[in-house]
């Protein structure tokens, strides 16, 4: 029996001397160069993406009492005790607003970025018996993890809107400006995931850090407070902190009350772009090792 010809694993040439029952070898390797997302590759796996987005908003939910009810609890509760102790008792400045629409109006936003960035830091490492099998763009984990949390925060903005009923506060036109600033939360929270997310499947220690993190950037943000109360001279460095324009142009947007953060959303922006370019690059560097060192 003649033998077949054997197809090199590292080349693929397609010749005429191939039988024809001979199959193809598909070589999958790591993308070259100092950044290379492969967009069209990433819009192949678009189904793929819809069901990772289903599957963690099925788990999320599944066998709890109250289910998506938890999205407007814990804001809500959030809200009051902000709303006595920092309100009521600390005395601080809402900027005429009542203070139960003045923090969840910041809380809104704030509450999305948290929950993204912590599951699509975890997401990697969740998923490590799929990523060691099956090949597909990593970068579609934390990916879906930020959009899934698009459901909460579309089912908070209901709440937010029957308070703004409530307290005789109409919507003002500067609020088609809305999603503008929840793609920069967006933005945001997938730059630092992808940062977090690789780091995770090397250094298992991220995840203990996440809650510090996220406690700590929370008070570095005007969750709290208003922007204003820092003064005008210092409020460019402040404005680094991305989620800082992103919370402040919710509260404007939304509301009308106030100065559109300008300074603040400019440099907020910039670091927007940074946070999520740099992340893209570092995922992307570190994608082919994941598999091996997860």
């Amino acid at each position: 029996m003649k033998d077949e010809p054997a197809l090199d694993p590292q080349l693929i040439v397609l010749t005429d001397d191939i039988p024809a029952d001979v199959a193809p070898t598909l070589d999958i390797r790591p993308s070259k160069g100092w950044i290379h997302l492969n967009m069209p590759e990433v819009w192949e796996y678009r189904e793929l993406l819809y069901f990772l987005v289903w599957r963690d908003l099925k788990v999320r939910y599944k066998q709890t009492a109250i289910g998506i009810g938890w999205v407007v609890i814990q804001p809500f509760f959030t809200m009051l005790i902000f709303s006595f102790f920092f309100g009521r008792l600390a005395k601080m400045p809402s900027q005429g607003l009542p203070y139960p629409v003045f923090y969840y109006c910041a809380l809104l936003p704030w509450m999305y970025f948290a929950t993204a960035l912590t599951n699509a830091t975890n997401t990697v490492v969740e998923q490590e018996k799929v990523i060691t099998k099956v090949y597909f763009p990593r970068v579609l984990l934390p990916v879906s993890s930020v959009i899934s949390g698009l459901v909460d925060f579309a089912v908070s903005l209901v709440m937010l809107t029957i308070m703004m009923f409530v307290y005789h506060l109409t919507p003002r036109p500067t609020a088609f400006l809305v999603p503008a600033f929840l793609l920069l939360a967006i933005a945001t929270a997938l730059g630092t995931g992808l940062w977090l997310s690789a780091l995770n499947a090397i250094y298992r220690d991220v995840r203990y850090t996440i809650p510090f993190l996220v406690q700590l950037w929370m008070f570095a943000s005007p969750v709290a407070y208003p922007s204003t109360l820092v003064p005008e001279r210092w409020r460019w460095i402040y404005g680094l902190n991305p989620m800082a324009g992103v919370i402040e142009g919710f509260r404007w947007s939304l509301t009308g009350v106030g100065q559109p953060p300008s300074v603040l959303l400019i440099v907020s922006s910039c670091a927007v772009v940074a946070l999520l370019f740099g992340g893209l690059v570092y995922f992307k560097s570190m994608e082919g090792t994941i598999a091996d060192r997860i």
